[in-house]
């Protein structure tokens, strides 16, 4: 079975996790990137301003992917959690791709509030397996509080 890793990280947080799976799955990696950079230095005011569009599910237009997603059977998804659920980032990609046919595993990155992420991609795609990753409040201490054991437990069960 070949396997995507389709990731968003804003603040890097997202991307410890993603390299640490690159490390034990071999994978090819998809970064997910806004169309439009966002220009705001202070991550609160991002995700703050995401959040009081949060009602109507406001995505981002993203840059063209550049891998064919028929190639994989298996897809991670990474997210960060802005305001208890996905970001507009990957919000978009789920929309823009039907994954019904691949088995679809997911982690998130947060600070304590997970919220209805998972149920969030659960209304784009099934997901076998599932991982809640805890950082510090201080999202520049790039600092996790999940352990490594859970971790590397999940990342083997998805091989």
């Amino acid at each position: 079975m070949k396997t995507l890793l389709v990731y968003y990280s804003y603040t890097g947080n997202t991307k410890i996790i993603v390299d640490m799976i690159k490390d034990k799955i071999d994978c090819d990696v998809l970064e997910l990137k806004p169309k439009t950079p966002f220009l705001i230095d202070d991550y609160q005011e991002i995700v703050d301003e995401y959040q009081s569009n949060e009602s109507t599910k406001k995505c981002v237009e993203i840059e063209a992917i550049n891998v064919d997603l028929n190639d994989y059977d298996k897809i991670i998804i990474g997210t960060s959690v802005w305001w208890y659920t996905i970001t507009p980032v990957v919000r978009e990609f789920l929309k823009k791709n039907d994954l019904s046919k691949k088995k679809v595993y997911a982690f998130a990155t947060n600070a304590g509030w997970l919220g209805r992420t998972f149920k969030e991609i659960e209304s784009y795609c099934k997901l076998e397996n599932t991982l809640n990753i805890q950082f510090t409040e201080d999202w520049r201490e790039h600092t996790y509080l999940t352990s490594d054991e859970e971790i590397s437990k999940w990342i083997e069960e998805i091989k």
